[in-house]
C-alpha cells in the first residue's frame, strides 16, 4: 500500500501529479472530494510561502554573519583594554570592579561527581539494551560514566563499558539470566556513588 510522503518535497511533487492526473482522467475520477482546482492553488500558495520563506532566512542568514562580525570586533576591541586594566592594576578586584571586570579567579581544586540519577533500561532485545539516566545533581562535573553489571543472584560489579554521554546501547549481553546495571559517574578527582540499579532479563 503506498505511504504518503514525508519531505517537502515529496509532498509537492505529489500534489503536482494528483491535480493533473484528476483533471486528466475526469471519465475514471469524475467526483473527488477536494476539486483537483483548489489543490492546484493549495499548491500554488505553498511555493509562494516557501519563496517567501527561504528569502527571509537568507536573509536572516545574513543579518546573523554581520551581526557575528561586529560582534567580534567589540571583543577585539575591549580584550586589550581589559588586559592593561589588569596589568595597571596588578589584578586588584577593588579597581577592577570600577569598569565590570575581576582580577584573576581562584582555582577551585575540583571534586569527585555525586551519584547519576534515575537510570532506566526502557528499551531492550535479544542480547542488548539501552541506558539512560540523569548527571549528578551536585560534586564536580562528570567527564565519563561506568557502567557496571553483576548477575543479580550473586556475583561482583564489573565494568561492561564506559560512556561519555548519559546514555549507552550495550551489545553482547548474556541472555536469559537476572542481571542489575548501574552507572558511576566519574572525573579527574574521583568517582561518586553507583546510580540506582536496573534488573533485566534479555
Amino acid at each position: 500500500m503506498p505511504r504518503f510522503p514525508k519531505t517537502e518535497a515529496e509532498i509537492v511533487a505529489l500534489a503536482e501529479r494528483l491535480w493533473r492526473g484528476l483533471l486528466d482522467n475526469n471519465a475514471v475520477f469524475p467526483h473527488p472530494p477536494v476539486h483537483p482546482i483548489l489543490i492546484r492553488i493549495k499548491t500554488l500558495t505553498y511555493r509562494s510561502r516557501r519563496g517567501n520563506f527561504l528569502a527571509a532566512r537568507a536573509a536572516a542568514e545574513a543579518a546573523t554573519t554581520a551581526k557575528d562580525e561586529k560582534l567580534a570586533d567589540l571583543i577585539d576591541a575591549m580584550k586589550p583594554d581589559l588586559r592593561y586594566a589588569e596589568n595597571v592594576t596588578k589584578f586588584n578586584d577593588d579597581k577592577l570592579k570600577l569598569i565590570g571586570w575581576s582580577g584573576k579567579k581562584t582555582k577551585t581544586p575540583l571534586t569527585p561527581p555525586g551519584q547519576s540519577r534515575l537510570l532506566e533500561a526502557p528499551k531492550q532485545g535479544d542480547g542488548w539494551l539501552f541506558l539512560d539516566w540523569k548527571p549528578p545533581a551536585d560534586g564536580g562535573k562528570a567527564k565519563a560514566y561506568k557502567v557496571q553489571r553483576r548477575n543479580r543472584s550473586a556475583g561482583a560489579w564489573k565494568i561492561v563499558a564506559t560512556a561519555i554521554l548519559s546514555e549507552i546501547t550495550l551489545v553482547d549481553q548474556p541472555e536469559k539470566p537476572e542481571l542489575e546495571y548501574r552507572v558511576v559517574a566519574v572525573n579527574k578527582a574521583g568517582e561518586g556513588q553507583p546510580s540506582n540499579t536496573v534488573m533485566v532479563v534479555l
